[in-house]
């Protein structure tokens, strides 16, 4: 299955009251890498007509990430059938390879024009295997 990866550095606007990386921002950060992973495998004319909008979502926190903390989000996803996919982005410390997060998120597939759900062409499906 094809992988996307990207790595960040958490910063004061990251951390809670505790000083560790606030829930919110690692909702944030799936969001964000699953947009980019998008973004990066298609065409633009596949994003005009296509989208996706977050069904469901299923986080584990593992492990504190801290302030100065390089972390690796690694995406991808692990099956697409119908109208919707199921993507799953690990969350590590960049240093110590330790697992801080694991989420697994449904995506609906949507059309565009009609502003309703799609069934996955192939051409996309392939795009992500």
């Amino acid at each position: 299955m094809q992988t996307y990866e990207s790595l960040l550095t958490v910063t004061q606007e990251d951390l809670d009251e505790l000083n560790h990386v606030n829930n919110v921002r690692y909702v944030q950060w799936v969001q964000e890498i699953a947009k980019n992973h998008w973004t990066a495998a298609t065409t633009h004319k596949i994003r005009e007509t296509y989208f996706w909008i977050m069904l469901s979502h299923l986080i584990e926190y593992k492990h504190p990430a801290l302030l100065n903390d390089v972390i690796k989000l690694k995406t991808y996803v692990t099956k697409a059938e119908g109208v919707t996919s199921v993507r799953v982005v690990e969350i590590t410390n960049n240093n110590t390879n330790k697992l801080l997060a694991k989420s697994e998120t449904t995506w609906c597939f949507m059309n565009s024009n009609t502003m309703k759900p799609n069934r996955i062409p192939e051409e996309i499906s392939k795009i992500f295997q």
